[in-house]
């Protein structure tokens, strides 16, 4: 029985030590592309899923149930040869405390996604080289990912992936592909960064750890506590519109928690329908219909 219990341990060790990071789903569609070869973006897909779920991108061990569960989902609107032009859907989900539910921390559509490809050629990819457009977009997308992640579980505790994220922006400069550059638009991977990283918009993950984890996450054992702690995460939000009205990485914010936000405040206290309208209005304005609903809807 000893023997077996000394076996039983070492199994779970190892297959603790393998859990990686992710539990990421990856799709590669090509809906409109017409008179190619369509088992290449099968294997794609297949080289993705891999070096999205069994690569090692931090050194922290995670539990099975402790990995990160998302969406990739790629669509290649056209192929020339080696060369693809492509747009990636990006989903970011997040278990709720004592709850049989995950809150979505990220929904974003990036629509600058070329990138080179051959098939079965060895993905490669490394922090501080700019290998390709392909693994430094996925990998940038994945390092935002523990970040945001982070930042719902800790204070800041986002900020050791965004320097990741950070370094893949910088090495991208040179890249001849878009969405790395600030000049290239205000709403891309670029401005996304910034604005998570910048010291003016330090409230919008201060809200981000309030919303969850004094919010979400108290939920279960008390409505009314978690309640206030979305209060306290609203605040702060209308804190960083006031600085920035249409700040790029609170606009996704709010696209993810919108839904929510409704449901959370729908049976809320007139007082805090209210003033949560008030300020959902304020830095949300073009669902103000949506946040009115709160109102309409009895206690």
């Amino acid at each position: 029985m000893k023997h077996f219990t000394i076996i039983l341990l070492l199994v779970l060790t190892l297959f603790s030590a393998k859990a990686q990071e992710f539990h990421v789903t990856v799709q590669v569609t090509s809906p409109q592309v017409e008179g190619t070869e369509k088992k290449i973006f099968e294997t794609l897909q297949q080289e993705l899923y891999d070096f999205v779920n069994n690569r090692r991108w931090t050194n922290y061990t995670y539990k099975p149930e402790e990995r990160i569960e998302g969406t990739i989902l790629i669509t290649v609107e056209n192929r020339s040869g080696e060369d693809f032009k492509a747009k990636i859907n990006l989903a970011l989900r997040r278990p709720v405390f004592k709850a049989s539910y995950n809150t979505t921390l990220l929904n974003y559509l990036d629509r600058d996604f070329d990138f080179k490809y051959v098939e079965y050629q060895t993905l490669d990819y490394s922090d501080n080289v700019f290998n390709s457009n392909l693994t430094s977009t996925i990998a940038y997308w994945l390092y935002m990912y523990l970040g945001i992640d982070g930042d719902s579980f800790a204070k800041n505790g986002g900020s050791p992936y965004f320097a990741k994220a950070q370094n893949i922006v910088n090495m991208g400069q040179n890249a001849r592909e878009k969405g790395w550059k600030a000049f290239e638009g205000q709403k891309n991977r670029y401005w996304l960064l910034e604005n998570l990283t910048n010291p003016t918009y330090s409230a919008l993950r201060e809200a981000s750890y309030r919303y969850h984890r004094h919010g979400l996450d108290l939920m279960a054992d008390d409505v009314e506590a978690g309640r206030a702690g979305i209060n306290e995460s609203l605040e702060l939000l209308r804190k960083v519109n006031r600085e920035r009205p249409g700040l790029f990485a609170l606009q996704l914010f709010m696209e993810a928690k919108r839904d929510e936000l409704v449901n959370i405040y729908s049976q809320a206290s007139p007082m805090d329908k209210t003033k949560a309208v008030n300020i959902l209005k304020e830095i949300d304005p073009a669902n103000a219909s949506k946040y009115q609903r709160i109102l309409e809807t009895q206690k």
